[in-house]
C-alpha cells in the first residue's frame, strides 16, 4: 500500500552539489509522498515513485510525469533504470520484478515458492544483471542476482543475518549492502566471490550505500543508533558520503524511508538526489 503524507507534512526532493556541499531543493508536495529518486543516465531526469505509479521530474525542478507501467501492479519504493535510458525496472506490491519500455512491461523474476518477495535496488553498468534482496516466507533476507532479461535466480549471500539495499559498484564486480551481520546496528559492506568487507563501523544504523558511477565516494544514509529496521518520519537521518574511509555529513533530514533507497547519483558523479518528509 502507498505511504501518504501526514497532516502538515511535505516532501521535498534536494539535489546536492557534491564538491559543495550545497543542497537545492528542486520539488515539492503537498499532495503526494514521493520517494527514492534515481538520476537517468542522459542527467536530465529524476525518477520517483509516489502512490503506487511511477513519475519522472526535470533534474531543474518543474512538475511531475507519469510514466506508463503498462498494467504493472502498484509498485514500492524499488526501481532502477537500465543503462539505455529507455527501460526502467520496478518492485511491485505482488512482490515481482517488471521490466518496462515505452509503455509495454514483462516479468522479470521467476516464482520461487509462496511468500518469496523481490526487492529490487540495483542494476549491473552493462545492463545485463539485477541485484535484489530477496525475502522468504519466514522473513530472511538475502542478496541476490537475476538476468535482466530474465533466467535463474543466483545467491549471493545465503545466512541468517539481515541484508537490504544490494547495488552493483561500477566495476561492476563488488555488490554492495547493508547488513546486520557485524552487530545489532547495520553497517555497510561489499561483496564479490564470496568475499565481504564491511565499509563502516560506528554506532549509527547504517542503509542503502550508493556508490558513485566513478567510484569516488558511496552515499547512504544513517539512522539514530538503536533504529530498527529502516522507518519512516525518523528525526536526525543522516544523509552521508563515505570516501577514502572518512564520513562526511551532507544533510539531516526527518525521513528514512523514501530518502535514498535506490541509485540515485547523477552520471557525471557531481551530484546525487535525495528526499526530506518535514512537518510543519
Amino acid at each position: 500500500m502507498a505511504r501518504r503524507l501526514g497532516a502538515g507534512q511535505t516532501a521535498e526532493v534536494y539535489v546536492v552539489d557534491v564538491r559543495s556541499g550545497v543542497s537545492r531543493l528542486v520539488f515539492t508536495s503537498r499532495d503526494m509522498l514521493v520517494e527514492a529518486p534515481n538520476w537517468s543516465p542522459d542527467g536530465k531526469w529524476l525518477v520517483l515513485n509516489g502512490d503506487g505509479k511511477l513519475f519522472r521530474l526535470p533534474v531543474g525542478g518543474g512538475e511531475l510525469e507519469e510514466i506508463p507501467l503498462g498494467g504493472v501492479p502498484p509498485i514500492n519504493n524499488d526501481h532502477v533504470v537500465g543503462p539505455d535510458g529507455e527501460t526502467v525496472y520496478v518492485s511491485a506490491e505482488d512482490g515481482h520484478l517488471y521490466a518496462v519500455k515505452a509503455g509495454a512491461a514483462r516479468r522479470v523474476s521467476n516464482e520461487r515458492g509462496e511468500g518469496f518477495r523481490y526487492y529490487l535496488h540495483g542494476i549491473s553498468p552493462d545492463g545485463l544483471t539485477l541485484a535484489y534482496i530477496g525475502m522468504d516466507a519466514e522473513r530472511n533476507t538475502n542478496v541476490w542476482t537475476i538476468p535482466a532479461a530474465g533466467g535463474d535466480d543466483v545467491p549471493v549471500t545465503a545466512d541468517e543475518f539481515a541484508d537490504d539495499g544490494a547495488e552493483f559498484g561500477p566495476d561492476g564486480e563488488w555488490i554492495y549492502f547493508n547488513s546486520e551481520r557485524a552487530s545489532a546496528n547495520a553497517q555497510l559492506f561489499r561483496v564479490s566471490g564470496g568475499t565481504v568487507e564491511q565499509l563502516t563501523h560506528d554506532e549509527r544504523v547504517n542503509w542503502f550505500p550508493h556508490p558513485a558511477p566513478d567510484g569516488s565516494a558511496i552515499a547512504y544514509v544513517s539512522f539514530p543508533p538503536g533504529t530498527v529496521g529502516h522507518p519512516a518520519d525518523v528525526e536526525d537521518v543522516r544523509v552521508r558520503l563515505l570516501s577514502g574511509g572518512e564520513v562526511r555529513e551532507v544533510a539531516t533530514v526527518f525521513g528514512g524511508q523514501g530518502t535514498m533507497n535506490v541509485p540515485s547519483w547523477s552520471p557525471d558523479s557531481t551530484s546525487f538526489a535525495y528526499v526530506a518528509y518535514p512537518v510543519a
